[in-house]
């Protein structure tokens, strides 16, 4: 009898473990809200054997990206931001026994963004086009996320203003490019420029740029997330004129630039 008695209130002491445990989590994860502690998840694109698009001059894409996407992590991390990367060096995001390591690479990095849970995500790339005139900053967001659309005005609103305010394009929807459909979380892929073009790569390839780059990217996260001072009001005014303006600066084939890129 003793001895069902002291198993007895090892079981209530278990039961009353776990109900605490879980209490606090709970009581971390509202505090975290309380802070306004935001997170941010940020990919950048290629890396390892894949280095995604290759300019005129051999500038590689997969560098470009992650030197891009550390600037925009410094910056963010200054700000109070949580930031969790996809990648921080060249390593491949795959096993190397994958016989498809393009799959493979994508699939992990939308599993870490959706166990990671965000507020948003941004993967980081650079374009490329046949005509070598074409050239100019666009994000892109799934066709059918109304706050993905949100996020994207505001990145491609900063990127126009931090980067070329000549540059007329527009965010735009999509429906087939696998981090768009696969990832939870709202994300956009941000096209930072055109390799092909010798100027937009001769740019992108240099430290300076490529902080402006980034500076632009913050304003957009910053602003979509409500931490920017001044924040919602301008930037929203700001967004809006920009995406009414946004007609495509540049001759393209039918449906504009959204089908160039295959990510």
């Amino acid at each position: 009898m003793k001895r069902k008695i002291e198993l007895l209130m090892v079981l209530l002491l278990l039961i009353g473990a776990i109900i605490a445990s879980k209490g606090l989590s709970e009581y971390v994860t509202s505090e975290k809200v309380e802070k306004g502690t935001k997170t941010v998840v940020l990919d950048a694109g290629h890396g390892s054997e894949d280095p995604g698009k290759i300019g005129i001059n051999n500038v590689l894409e997969k560098d470009v990206n992650l030197k891009i996407s550390k600037k925009v992590q410094k910056r963010l991390i200054e700000q109070g931001i949580h930031v969790v990367m996809t990648r921080e060096d060249d390593d491949g995001f795959y096993n190397e026994s994958k016989s498809n390591k393009k799959i493979a690479d994508m699939k992990k990095r939308v599993a870490l963004i959706n166990e990671t849970k965000p507020d948003i995500a941004v993967s980081i790339h650079q374009n490329s086009y046949p005509d070598a005139a074409v050239k100019g900053a666009q994000v892109f967001y799934y066709t059918d996320s109304k706050e993905g659309e949100k996020l994207a005005l505001c990145m491609q609103a900063a990127l126009v203003a931090g980067l070329d305010p000549a540059n007329h394009r527009k965010a735009k929807g999509n429906k087939t490019y696998y981090m768009l459909k696969k990832t939870d979380a709202v994300l956009v892929i941000c096209e930072c420029g055109f390799l092909s073009n010798p100027e937009e790569e001769a740019l992108l390839n240099t430290k300076e740029y490529q902080k402006k780059v980034a500076d632009a990217l913050c304003d957009g996260v910053l602003t979509y997330l409500g931490e920017k001072k001044n924040g919602k009001e301008k930037t929203q005014t700001k967004t809006e004129e920009t995406a009414a303006g946004a007609a495509s600066a540049y001759a393209c084939p039918a449906g504009g630039l959204s089908g160039i890129r295959r990510i």
